[in-house]
């Protein structure tokens, strides 16, 4: 079938995403059609356009969506043509050794996510005549997608779209990080550098695990401001302010998890960060850094002798299909804002646009809706 899509020609040029005419092969087996009706604008898309990611092929961007399914592959009985379902961009096997430990976020799969090809190497999706690669076997910045049935979760008919779509990516990746990751527990002091996407639901999830006190780093004042409601106490434009900040909040004792969850993170962030964090506290890194970059400089010494942490987590060390419904339930309660994650929408034309007001810091999540 035909469709439309947003495609990087040239990754790492800067070049933007072009929009045009996809033909998308019916699902294979263990496969489905989706129907989007939206998709979140993420900062990791963008890594391929700005050069911090890397890949040699044309990409079909997109990993954050929602909609429903209207096509099933030869073999498909977990769903059904009609299931409303959001995407997730790590399809966990359960059959590998991280999937069988409870890790799923870990899956062997994994390996292939940036490989541009389907699960059985071939590609599903074709422009101007030859192959273009998904996103993590999804492409979510077209309206029509065949993925496997292993990236979908289902959800009820009373989640909007939009807060749907940013639950497959931001939420999770952002709650994960401050509650599975970083361990946050009840009277907890803790700072988050970066509050985007991500970093605003780390807020909330410093904040719904008992944080006592929450500081929102980030150089947008706007941002900061809104980060107090979400959770947030206190707010700083830097993380030299925020050291300043917190010292004088606990007379010096420092903060018990700091949380990285900058768009592009530096390895320069590791060791000022570590001056944030408390003897025996956690450095926990949710953001992803250039490819390119394989240097993180801090002082060992100190790190040693006083016992803290750096933690890395990959989507928040989520496993989906338990923590999806688990969020869901939470907004339902009205315990987890996500109508407000979402600063405006856009149409699949003004993807750029889109971008360019997530560069420029005018969102905290933009989201393509598609008609």
């Amino acid at each position: 079938m035909k469709t439309q899509g947003a495609l990087l020609w040239e990754p790492g040029t800067r070049s933007g995403w072009t929009v045009e005419e996809l033909e998308l092969d019916p699902p294979k087996t263990g496969e489905v059609r989706v129907q989007l009706a939206a998709a979140g604008l993420c900062h990791s898309d963008y890594h391929y356009d700005a050069g911090d990611g890397i890949v040699d092929f044309t990409l079909l961007g997109g990993h954050e969506g929602a909609g429903t399914v209207v096509e099933l592959g030869p073999g498909v009985t977990e769903l059904a043509e009609g299931d409303r379902v959001i995407t997730t961009f790590m399809p966990s096997c359960g059959r590998c050794r991280w999937c069988m430990s409870g890790r799923g976020n870990l899956c062997d799969r994994g390996a292939g996510l940036m490989q541009g090809k389907a699960l059985d190497g071939t590609c599903r999706v074709h422009a101007r005549g030859g192959d273009v690669g998904a996103m993590t076997y999804l492409g979510t910045f077209s309206r029509d997608i065949v993925c496997p049935t292993d990236s979908l979760v289902t959800i009820g008919d009373d989640i909007p779209w939009p807060a749907a779509a940013i639950t497959g990516c931001a939420v999770p990746t952002g709650w994960g990080t401050a509650v599975n990751i970083a361990g946050v527990e009840i009277g907890d002091v803790v700072v988050v550098i970066g509050t985007g996407g991500v970093g605003m639901n780390a807020v909330q999830g410093a904040r719904n695990a008992g944080a006592q006190t929450i500081v929102a780093v980030d150089p947008i004042e706007w941002k900061r401001k809104v980060a107090h409601d979400f959770g947030a106490t206190h707010d700083a434009a830097d993380v030299a302010e925020a050291t300043e900040l917190v010292a004088d909040l606990t007379h010096g004792v420092m903060a018990e998890r700091v949380i990285v969850t900058m768009g592009v993170v530096d390895g320069q962030i590791v060791d000022p960060a570590l001056d944030l964090t408390a003897k025996g506290g956690v450095l926990a890194i949710g953001g992803v850094s250039a490819m390119s970059q394989h240097q993180a400089a801090f002082s060992i010494f100190p790190f040693v002798m006083t016992e803290k942490q750096i933690r890395g987590g990959l989507y928040g060390g989520s496993i989906t299909r338990n923590a999806i419904p688990m969020l869901l339930d939470l907004y339902r309660k009205g315990e987890l804002k996500l109508d407000e994650l979402v600063t405006r929408t856009y149409s699949l034309d003004q993807i750029n646009e889109g971008y360019r007001d997530m560069e420029e810091g005018k969102n905290i999540r933009g989201v393509l809706v598609y008609d």
